[in-house]
């Protein structure tokens, strides 16, 4: 199993170590990012992903190595500690950079058979909005399974963590663990997801953006092919 965590923040606090933990308990290869330290750009606007390639992004070698690292993965984790009840402007940033990706445009097939993890944790409240900022992405992109796990730490370092909370967090771990590893190579879309598709194939077959469409019918999805089945539908 290929695990890629992409980490909201360069500290290594509450957040880094749940995600940590999970990890482990997943038992497989781990590949992680620090944002803002491993990817610090923001997006220029310029279109150029959505109009023509994603190649054109001024950004598109610098970000690489964490695309390839998130088409390679069996499971992706997100994990952001609460900023304002939302994601660190560093994860958004990333995450605004994979818009091409959205189901709207150029959705990875890859996508959807993974499962992902987004994590959070508050010193108070705010971890469902920020959940939620990260699942966004997830669904968008095609992910087939997406499990959200926040977590009010009540306390601004690890070290700070009561061990009440730490026992929780133990627990659910190895719950998400045993769950992500029991659908580990047999996970499918829901029917959100796949209905979702089905309205942008629609789109597609209309002709919404060049690029996009020829993308889609180079990939057959606006004939019987779809992105989480190896043979076309008869």
């Amino acid at each position: 199993m290929n695990i890629t965590i992409l980490h909201g923040q360069n500290h290594k606090g509450s957040t880094y170590h749940i995600a940590k933990i999970l990890s482990q308990k997943l038992e497989g290869n781990v590949t992680e990012f620090f944002l803002p330290r491993d990817f610090d750009c923001f997006c220029t606007g310029c279109a150029s992903c959505f109009k023509k390639s994603e190649t054109l992004c001024p950004h598109h070698e610098k970000l690489k190595p964490i695309t390839e690292a998130l088409d390679n993965a069996d499971v992706i984790i997100l994990a952001s500690p609460v900023y304002v009840y939302h994601v660190t402007g560093a994860m958004k940033a990333l995450l605004d950079h994979y818009g091409y990706r959205w189901m709207v445009h150029r959705p990875k097939e890859k996508m959807f058979c993974k499962q992902a993890v987004c994590i959070s944790t508050a010193a108070g409240a705010g971890t469902k909005s920020t959940n939620r900022d990260l699942a966004d992405s997830m669904f968008f992109w095609g992910i087939a399974k997406t499990y959200r796990y926040g977590v009010n730490v009540a306390a601004v370092s690890w070290d700070g963590v009561n061990d009440k909370t730490k026992n929780r967090v133990e627990k659910k771990t190895s719950a998400l663990a045993q769950k992500i590893k029991k659908s580990q190579g047999n996970v499918k879309p829901p029917f959100k997801t796949k209905a979702f598709f089905y309205l942008m194939r629609i789109l597609m077959k209309k002709g919404w953006n060049e690029a996009d469409k020829i993308y889609w019918d180079a990939k057959e999805w606006t004939g019987r092919k779809r992105p989480w089945r190896n043979d076309p539908i008869q």
